[in-house]
């Protein structure tokens, strides 16, 4: 492979918005993304991790999620999962509420394509032999309980309007690299 250069976090490019907590039963800050998170074609279980949040401000009125791999070797990342419209009284979704059908998601939840094309959550297979990537977890408090994007949206699309309602941000970062 290549050498290239470390992609930015993208939220750090982004205007600044406050913080909140962001956990898992299922990954840990900084640790690596466990087998069940992984593409199944890599030899994964393909299942998206348990998240919970707290400590969001007092005015959200809504969610967004997003997973997202800024070092994928594409030139724009690659979006892993992408849920608009989560309801305030949603702060954990449960492992696999990523699943294609997304029966394990509240009502009125948005689940998007993924840059593979399907719906839902689409595990890590980094390129063999590149280094480890991110996966950036991340939930959005928003200033709105709905935002006008339907499941053939993209997750760039949501992410354009996130940045128009996000009041506070929480993340939560895995990697994951293929060596064998």
């Amino acid at each position: 492979m290549l050498e290239r250069p470390l992609a930015p976090n993208p939220y750090d490019l982004l205007p600044k918005v406050p913080s909140f907590l962001l956990t898992s039963g299922d990954i840990e800050e900084g640790g690596r993304l466990p087998e069940i998170h992984v593409g199944d074609w890599a030899g994964g279980g393909n299942e998206s991790p348990q998240l919970s949040w707290s400590g969001f401000p007092v005015n959200t009125a809504g969610f967004a999620l997003t997973c997202y791999d800024p070092d994928a070797p594409t030139g724009s990342g690659f979006w892993h999962w992408a849920v608009a419209n989560l309801p305030l009284s949603v702060t954990e979704l449960a492992r696999g509420a990523g699943a294609p059908d997304s029966s394990s998601l509240p009502a009125g939840a948005v689940q998007l394509r993924n840059d593979g094309g399907t719906p839902g959550y689409i595990g890590a297979a980094p390129p063999k032999g590149d280094r480890p990537h991110r996966y950036i977890f991340a939930v959005h408090a928003l200033d709105t309980a709905g935002l006008k994007v339907g499941p053939e949206s993209t997750p760039a699309f949501l992410g354009f309007n996130v940045i128009f309602h996000v009041i506070a941000r929480a993340t939560l970062t895995a990697t994951y690299q293929v060596t064998e």
